[in-house]
């Protein structure tokens, strides 16, 4: 399959919002194109929809009016397999609930999805373990980790995989200023090494992106 290079959501609405009166929004019932290569902080009050955002961009939901094109072409054609092409090689997701497994470890969490994609070496998650602080952690049930531990872990989780964009929703909302810059670097690199986009979701602790184009939801 050819490089996700635009995501454009036409018209677009949950169907739960249907019936209520939307504020001006650069997402909903307007016309938003994502190109990859670019950088996106979409930020919007809670209850807003920005989970739902992601999660009709990922295919795990469909429950929305308008149109979701993936260069050009409707999503709503697509069957089963061409969605897991996508989600293994063109969107990574970092959900909001984090979706890890508390009863392995964080190492376990990370090499669970990395072992399907062979894309980093042992060496290489080592090092994110390091970087975001939590190297000592790594032999740890997730679930008798903190919060903020287990976001680290989920963060390092998503980009283990080959991406056009990776969505994050609200990614570093239980992190500090200090790992908010380090996570934020870490999925920065990696997005620009495969010429991705990034498209976080915020309401009040955004993720530190370089050049990034704010749109309110």
């Amino acid at each position: 399959m050819e490089r996700i290079n635009e995501i454009t959501l036409e018209g677009m609405l949950p169907k739960v919002f249907v019936n209520e009166r939307i504020h001006e929004s650069g997402v909903w019932k307007c016309r938003l194109a994502l190109k990859r290569g670019e950088n996106y902080l979409i930020e919007a009050a809670s209850g807003a929809g920005k989970s739902s955002m992601c999660a009709y961009i990922y295919g795990s939901r469909d429950d929305y009016e308008g149109k979701l094109l993936f260069n050009g072409e409707d999503v709503t054609a697509f069957p089963i397999s061409r969605w897991q092409e996508i989600r293994r090689s063109h969107i990574a997701y970092l959900p909001q609930e984090l979706d890890l497994f508390p009863e392995l470890t964080a190492l376990e969490n990370i090499q669970l999805k990395n072992r399907l994609t062979s894309h980093f070496g042992d060496a290489e998650i080592e090092r994110f373990l390091e970087e975001l602080g939590i190297a000592s952690r790594r032999d740890y049930p997730v679930g008798r980790m903190s919060i903020g531990q287990q976001q680290r872990v989920a963060i390092i989780r998503s980009i283990c995989q080959p991406f056009d964009f990776i969505l994050l929703d609200e990614p570093v909302s239980h992190l500090d200023e200090e790992n908010n810059r380090i996570a934020a670097a870490m999925i920065m690199r990696e997005a620009a090494r495969q010429g991705a986009s990034v498209v976080s979701t915020s309401v009040g602790n955004p993720l530190l992106l370089s050049n990034a184009l704010h749109i309110l939801l």
